[in-house]
């Protein structure tokens, strides 16, 4: 019953049915282009109901087609000179760099502006049952984020900054975004990721950098997102592949840069102490990323031949000091196969910690786990190279091509092609980033369109699989495009485009350290490095009663708001010796009532 099919292997419709039960239905219709003199008009319409809809087309094919194409064609038109000219034509006859700018316009709800859904398409939607209303059909806050700097790029800021507003306006009360959801701003599923709470900081700062947010004051967003992130991070509940909760190195990168952005944006607005905190906090999780994040001595490594690498994601216990060598998760994979030490899994997300400028392109532990990346993740194709989103990933077709059912074979990302490609270009490999731009040109389709994923096996022509082509996976998919516009500007202006400078200053040129150790009740450190203030921070104000001789004697030190919907207080751990062990409990004044637990941190060696 499938009229696809019937046509391209008759040129005909010669198949007919009675009924077409237990599947999609598609309408497939046969033009007598004979009666019509070799010409017809089709009208296609859309509507809340299939009467409005029917009213819609009858209404157009009254009007003057000729006109109608003019004004279709002008509204197009007029959009061209707001983006800068980059482009080149492709070997396929397009200019990919326009064709992106218009997959991100044409993913635009018009009737909400800003609104740019991830994909028109639904991954291996022939395989997809009616039921499944969402696909891509929905606004990511981290897509959307992307598409805002791919419109920046392009120089498109008006649309950018209408971005902006969309997240303004569907924010949540609390500071943080829905993991995705409708155009109307209601929720689709219930994830919290961290990285989504951070990006609408980071495209309010580009903005701000270009002057570009004339009209638009974003500082009451910022202040109740920073504070979600402080009051819940550095640990996302899920990455940014929206499958597993930690410590996560992309997640920590955007998180990190966005308290630096925010902090700029609290000093603007006069708010001093709220900016010190930020950027003090901010230089404690980016302290401990390596703490976190890395590991070195594996099996894996010494195979490499490299000391360590990042992992790609490190689970949280908010007891004990973090162990990569936790059991991680793995979705998308069959049960037995889907518990793996968490050394054992590596993600290409380690390069955002360039790309957000807090690790220079140079450093051994950078150059180490690029080394890992590629040995592990890096695959071959007949269009150029691809990257894995790490390994063991189970989204993707089967091995014998049969599309993603809950379980496959995770393959090849051209976006990561483009997210590599500004990694070179920091590192100061132009002739690299532009090979890697035409790769993510080489994996388009035939209309330029740029895929979720692309086939990195051996052909498979009966399911339409080719190696380095398109797989069945989303297309267009807006963030890949998005990306694509930024190395296009990034290759252009010779520099990464998007990487924050308030990172770049204070991590790379002034090497800024962390002065305090943090303790918070979902992060409970267990030591504190000497010469470091120990900071207790809590989410109602307290009075934290604390010894340094086991209870012999005492002092009591009240918590200052940040007003951000967290109260610190710092402890002179600073002037403490190694194995000096601080002792502590809390009062609750709003509450009248003691914790009536005690907790213990260690004066440590650096």
């Amino acid at each position: 019953s499938d009229g696809w099919q019937d046509i391209s292997a008759h040129k005909k419709m010669t198949w007919r049915y009675s009924s077409a039960p237990n599947g999609n239905i598609a309408l497939t219709g046969e033009i007598d282009l004979v009666e019509g003199d070799g010409e017809c008009v089709t009208a296609l319409a859309f509507g809340r109901t299939p009467e409005e809809a029917g009213q819609q087309a009858r209404n157009a094919l009254f009007k003057d087609f000729d006109s109608i194409q003019q004004s279709f064609v002008e509204g197009w038109l007029e959009s061209r000179p707001q983006n800068e000219n980059l482009g080149n034509i492709h070997e396929s006859g397009f200019d990919l760099y326009k064709v992106s700018n218009t997959v991100l316009r044409t993913h635009e709800e018009k009737s909400y502006p800003g609104a740019v859904i991830a994909s028109l398409s639904i991954p291996w939607g022939f395989s997809r049952g009616d039921d499944d209303l969402g696909g891509y059909h929905l606004i990511w806050p981290r897509d959307l984020a992307q598409a805002a700097g791919g419109l920046i790029a392009s120089r498109d800021t008006i649309h950018a900054k209408e971005t902006l507003l969309y997240l303004m306006s569907t924010q949540e009360e609390d500071g943080h975004w829905l993991q995705n959801m409708w155009l109307d701003g209601s929720p689709y599923w219930g994830g919290v990721q961290m990285d989504e709470t951070a990006f609408p900081i980071l495209v309010a700062d580009h903005l701000r950098r270009i002057n570009a947010l004339t009209g638009v004051d974003p500082w009451p967003m910022i202040q109740r997102a920073a504070g979600y992130l402080v009051r819940n991070g550095p640990v996302t509940q899920q990455d940014r592949w929206e499958e597993d909760g930690g410590y996560s190195p992309f997640t920590l990168a955007v998180e990190i840069a966005a308290l630096l952005a925010a902090a700029d944006f609290a000093e603007q607005n006069g708010d001093f102490g709220q900016a010190s905190y930020l950027r003090e906090t901010a230089d404690a999780w980016n302290e401990n990323i390596e703490r976190w994040t890395y590991v070195a001595g594996t099996e894996l490594a010494r195979k490499v031949g490299v000391k360590g690498y990042y992992v790609r994601i490190s689970p949280a216990n908010s007891d004990t000091e973090t162990s990569s060598s936790t059991l991680v998760a793995i979705k998308n994979r069959p049960l037995g196969q889907n518990i793996l030490p968490g050394e054992q899994i590596v993600s290409v997300d380690a390069l955002a910690l360039v790309r957000f400028g807090l690790r220079s392109p140079e450093d051994p532990k950078i150059l180490d786990t690029v080394k890992v990346i590629d040995s592990v993740l890096r695959k071959e194709t007949k269009t150029g190279p691809v990257w894995h989103r790490y390994n063991l990933d189970g989204y993707g077709e089967h091995e014998d091509g049969s599309p993603y059912d809950g379980t496959g074979v995770g393959r090849g990302w051209p976006l990561l092609a483009g997210e590599r490609g500004h990694y070179e270009l920091a590192r100061g490999n132009l002739d690299e980033a532009d090979r890697l731009l035409h790769v993510m040109e080489a994996q388009a389709s035939p209309g330029g369109l740029i895929p979720e994923q692309v086939w990195d096996a051996e052909d498979i022509p009966s399911r339409g699989l080719h190696n380095g082509r398109p797989s069945g996976s989303a297309m267009p998919l807006v963030w890949a495009h998005a990306e694509y516009i930024k190395l296009t500007r990034s290759i252009r202006d010779g520099k990464v485009f998007d990487m924050p400078p308030q990172t770049v200053a204070r991590y790379q040129k002034s090497k800024t350290c962390s002065k305090i150790g943090s303790w918070r009740f979902n992060q409970k450190i267990r030591t504190v490095p000497e010469g470091k203030s120990l900071r207790i921070e809590t989410l109602a104000p307290a009075v934290v009663h604390w010894s340094l001789n086991d209870w012999k004697t005492t002092a009591d030190s009240k918590t200052i708001d940040t007003g951000l919907g967290l109260h610190y207080v710092d402890l002179p751990s600073n002037k403490l010796s190694p194995r000096t062990n601080i002792v502590f409990t809390f009062y609750w004044p709003e509450a009248d009532k003691w914790e009536g637990v005690d907790f213990q941190v260690a004066v440590s060696k650096p």
